[in-house]
């Protein structure tokens, strides 16, 4: 699949999420398997550029192209000043957020929220479009409720205004992440328009990313929930696609040598104390589903200490083995160019 100048590897595509996507977890699921994958939402608003969480937001130091920063907000000419800034700083696409349901986003008037006003859609994609010759792509919903699915008038508006792709979450604002996500009004974009298209929503399995594709006739898929704790679902995808075959699942080795590469690679980029925290939740993604991850999650929790957390977690995903503690070894530091 080609999204402008840039020829993916594959059409599997890691879908941006708020406090997951970071550069570590981008940067492992493009080792495993993923073509693409976008930051987590950015502000447009430039009062926030500076600060801390935003640079590590957008930061893309030594990340494979294509470098894809996604940006949300509801006013055209921040949204444009927003695009030729990240442009400036290395994304290679831009890519606008007309998805988000969240009401701390939605109240602010943007992600979702802008499919009620057609009109101020066209305003923003073609003042993003035209502020940058980078490709600028859409990412969005079906509409705003079970009454209102207009994503095929937004997606008709998009190509017009210049989007190079489009990526359709099968719900409505109104569904936020609840029920099944339906893939006929994905099917119908798809039929109508000309640039790529790639489905998003409850794609867990190879199996479900083949009939999706299938059905809606999509160019790609993203996959978002199902690659928390399971990044590796890139790579069993995009072979069952190839193949028709299913792929081993991960030894217990290559769990324990995925998660502890990722929690390293989270402390670096935060810092111990930070990265600490923020490691707990992919903590639990990883351990969900096993017999014994609901205490082991519980026990990983009140860690503090990188070394201690990277011990106790191969220690119960390789009981029986000799592990040296890591616990004495310093953290690896922030990067200096994103200390406070």
């Amino acid at each position: 699949m080609r999204i402008g100048p840039y020829l993916l590897e594959n059409n599997l595509g890691l879908a941006p999420m708020a406090g997951v996507t970071d550069r570590p977890f981008r940067q492992l699921c493009k080792r495993l398997g993923a073509g693409m994958a976008a930051s987590e939402m950015v502000a447009s608003n430039p009062a926030l550029r500076g600060t801390r969480k935003t640079r590590l937001k957008a930061d893309h130091c030594g990340e494979a192209a294509p470098r894809i920063v996604q940006i949300a907000g509801a006013d055209p000419a921040t949204m444009a000043e927003a695009a030729r800034h990240n442009a400036a700083q290395g994304a290679q696409i831009i890519d606008i957020n007309m998805g988000c349901p969240a009401k701390k986003v939605c109240n602010k008037l943007a992600g979702s929220a802008l499919l009620a006003d057609e009109g101020l859609v066209r305003e923003i994609l073609e003042a993003t479009v035209a502020a940058v010759d980078v490709p600028v792509t859409l990412k969005t919903r079906t509409g705003t409720g079970p009454d209102n699915r207009n994503a095929l008038r937004v997606a008709r508006m998009a190509e017009s205004a210049g989007i190079a792709a489009l990526a359709l979450h099968g719900r409505t604002r109104a569904d936020a992440y609840r029920g099944q996500a339906e893939y006929e009004t994905i099917r119908r974009v798809k039929q109508a328009i000309g640039i790529p298209v790639l489905a998003n929503g409850d794609i867990d399995s190879p199996e479900k990313a083949e009939q999706v594709l299938a059905y809606t006739g999509a160019d790609g898929l993203l996959i978002g929930r199902a690659a928390q704790g399971r990044p590796w679902i890139f790579r069993e995808i995009g072979h069952y696609l190839r193949t028709g075959e299913r792929l081993a699942p991960p030894s217990d080795e290559e769990v324990a040598d995925i998660l502890t590469g990722h929690l390293t690679a989270l402390y670096a980029f935060y810092g111990e104390y930070q990265g600490v925290r923020i490691a707990r939740k992919h903590v639990g993604w990883y351990l969900r589903g096993r017999p014994d991850g609901e205490p082991l999650r519980r026990a990983i929790m009140r860690i503090e200490d990188a070394g201690e957390q990277l011990h106790a977690l191969r220690a119960a995903l390789l009981p029986g083995r000799d592990h040296v503690s890591a616990s004495r070894e310093p953290a690896p530091p922030a990067a200096a160019a994103l200390s406070p």
